[in-house]
Parts: structure tokens; C-alpha cells; sequence
């Protein structure tokens, strides 16, 4: 079963459930509602509706409308099993969260009530943004030096390109690219928080070993299935992104009845594994741009907050994405000021990291972000 809160009051959403679940409510400003997909069929059979007008049920979907208060008091007037009843509190305890998540992730507290900065470097010769102008180790780690003195949070260094399209390379390639750059960047700039992007465990297995603390796997833990037990053996933080399908193919005509429900579904399969695995520090990433249509990025953006009562930090990857030089003709070298601009909007969604090329504009962001986030 999953549980996501769902924000009624924007009305291109409220169209969508009310075709869905084919209610006759208003739309008011306001309005929540509290979804729970996949509900075994023998719960569907029960008695749930008691003379509740909120509630409503489409195959194995039920649907709670009202503010929180409203949907709280009716789940304990409804005939609900008291599993699902706690999965409706912590699904809105999650998204209300008062009380910011922290992690430790090497020296550094990481307080989500603030917004940090990823930098990335990509140490391959085909990067879609930087044309390989990092794959010299001379160069990434010069980079990183510079990314540092900025005050960058992370820096996310990837071997393999993840571009459309883009093949695989081989996980000797891969650690041939990253290890050296990691141990070079830790030799100057000890402190350094390092991010390996990979899917493979084994590469991770190695830059954890180095010193890297983050794991960034855009398969979410898909594509190898040792990579969660690697994190857990190294106590690292793991960022887990959706994506339709390997870069080669995944945006061989993606397409998605709601891509938000589809996404958010995944992600709850892959933090769910990811606990059972016993790891405790894991960041969320909706995958801007993997598998996804020009309409279906838009949604994910203007729906960045539903992810929120998932549980755990968003991260967002934006940063000179084609859909944007699609959407305002730009080409990748243009795309850094509305890149800015969108990461701003997803931070005032509820995203907590923002991944960027132009780490400088992003790191003034979160500055000013965090400003206002601190009163």
C-alpha cells in the first residue's frame, strides 16, 4: 500500500482525482486529500463509508478529502484497519513536519530544515553539459578546490554518462575515471562531502572506500542489486532517483497515466527496501529528465511538496535539462539562469538539495533561502 498526501487546491490536480474518483465536491482552496493506492481487495470489501462524505474509492484506491483535521477525525469514525490508520498520520505527520530531519554525513550536521548545495563534476567524455571539458583529473580536481572555496555541500563526482541516449561503460572505466579524482580531491580538501554517481555497486564500494559519503544511484538501487547492502555496509547516505529505464532507452516514448502517483509509487518501493536493508540516511530524487516528458517534468516541479510525505529529503536535479532549451529554445549554455530560477520554486516546494552545474548561483540561492528558512 501506499500513502501520499495530495494537494486538492491546485486545479489541475483536483481535476484529475475528481475523474478519478468521480466525486461531486466543490473545489474550494485548501483542499487536501489523502490517497492510498494498491489497498488488498478484502479491505476494499469492508464497510468503510459509515455515512462519511469524504471518502471516496476507485478499484483499489481510496481517497480522504478535507483539511487534515477533517480527514484525521474521520479515519477514527471509518471502519479502517489500524495499519492504514497509521499510515494516513505519518503520511501527513511527514508532510506538517515541524521539526526539521537531520543527517551526519562525515563532519557536517546536515539540518533539512535548510537548502544545500550539490556540485557536479562529470569525469567522462561525452557529458552533455560540459563536453567533457572535466574528464582530465587535473581538471575535476581543480574544479572541486573551486566548488570548496565557494561553499559548495556536496560535491557529485560520476564516471558514466547518464545523458539520453548515453551507453555504459565498463566498471573498470568507470573506477579508472572517479577513484583517482576522489583521492586527489581528499589529499587537498580533506572535509570534502563527495557524492560517487553511479549505478554500480561495486564502483560505489570503492569511492566509499576512498572517502566519497554519499551514494547517487539514478536507478534508485534497480540496476544492482548489491548496492544497498554496500551503502549499509559503509553506513553512507544514499540518494535514490526514479527512473523509467536505462539512459540508452528511457526516453524511447515514456509515458505515464499521472506520473506524480507512478514516480511516488517507486520511490516508496525503493526507501521501503532501502530501510529493510538497514540504511538510515536516504534522500529522495524524482529524476527530472530520466524517462520523463516535457509535460511530465513540469508536474513533478509543480508537485514537488506532494514527495514530501514520503519522509525523507528531496533532492532535485534540474540544472540545463533539455526540457528546458525545449520549452525556450535555449542551448545548454543558456539554460543557467532559468535553471536558478526553477531551482528557487522547487526549494519553496519542499526540495532540500539542488543539484547544479553553475554550483556559484546555486550556492547563492540557498544563502537566500536559508535566510528566510532560519526566522
Amino acid at each position: 500500500m501506499v500513502t501520499q498526501v495530495i494537494n486538492l487546491s491546485n486545479e489541475m490536480v483536483f481535476s484529475f482525482y475528481k475523474k478519478k474518483f468521480q466525486f461531486n465536491l466543490p473545489f474550494l482552496e485548501g483542499t487536501l486529500g489523502i490517497e492510498i493506492r494498491k489497498l488488498p481487495v478484502e479491505i476494499i470489501k469492508e464497510k468503510l463509508m459509515n455515512g462519511a462524505n469524504n471518502l471516496f474509492i476507485s478499484e483499489n484506491n481510496l481517497l480522504l478529502t478535507g483539511s487534515f483535521k477533517e480527514i484525521l477525525e474521520s479515519t477514527s469514525k471509518l471502519n479502517i484497519q489500524h495499519e492504514i490508520n497509521h499510515m494516513i498520520k505519518r503520511a501527513i505527520e511527514n508532510y506538517t513536519r515541524t521539526k526539521a530531519q537531520a543527517y551526519e554525513i562525515g563532519k557536517n550536521n546536515f539540518n533539512f530544515k535548510n537548502a544545500y548545495v550539490m556540485g557536479i563534476i562529470n569525469v567522462t567524455p561525452d557529458s552533455f553539459s560540459d563536453g567533457g571539458r572535466y574528464f582530465q583529473k587535473e581538471n575535476a580536481v581543480n574544479l572541486a578546490f573551486q566548488m570548496v572555496e565557494e561553499g559548495v555541500d556536496i560535491i557529485d563526482i560520476g564516471g558514466e554518462s547518464t545523458r539520453p541516449g548515453s551507453d555504459t561503460v565498463s566498471e573498470e572505466e568507470e573506477l579508472k575515471r572517479v577513484i583517482p579524482v576522489i583521492e586527489e580531491i581528499l589529499k587537498g580538501k580533506p572535509d570534502s562531502i563527495i557524492s560517487i554517481d553511479t549505478t554500480k555497486s561495486k564502483v560505489a564500494e570503492q569511492a566509499l572506500k576512498s572517502g566519497a559519503l554519499l551514494v547517487n544511484d539514478i536507478s534508485g538501487g534497480t540496476f544492482d542489486k548489491d548496492m544497498f547492502k554496500v551503502v549499509k555496509d559503509y553506513d553512507a547516505a544514499i540518494i535514490i532517483m526514479h527512473t523509467k529505464d536505462k539512459p540508452k532507452t528511457m526516453q524511447d516514448s515514456p509515458y505515464y497515466d499521472e506520473v506524480v502517483s507512478a514516480v511516488y509509487d517507486y520511490l516508496t518501493v525503493q526507501t521501503n527496501t532501502a530501510v529493510r536493508s538497514g540504511i538510515s540516511k536516504i534522500i529522495i530524487d524524482p529524476g527530472i529528465g530520466f524517462g520523463k516528458r516535457i509535460e511530465d517534468n513540469l508536474n513533478l516541479i509543480e508537485r514537488m511538496e506532494d514527495f514530501k510525505s514520503l519522509g525523507f529529503p528531496i533532492l532535485i536535479g534540474l540544472s540545463r535539462k533539455s526540457f528546458i532549451g525545449n520549452i525556450l529554445n535555449l542551448s545548454v549554455e543558456e539554460r543557467d539562469d532559468i535553471t536558478n530560477a526553477l531551482n528557487s520554486f522547487a526549494l519553496s516546494k519542499g526540495a532540500r538539495i539542488i543539484r547544479t552545474h553553475n554550483f556559484k548561483m546555486g550556492v547563492q540561492t540557498c544563502k537566500m533561502f536559508n535566510r528566510f528558512s532560519s526566522k
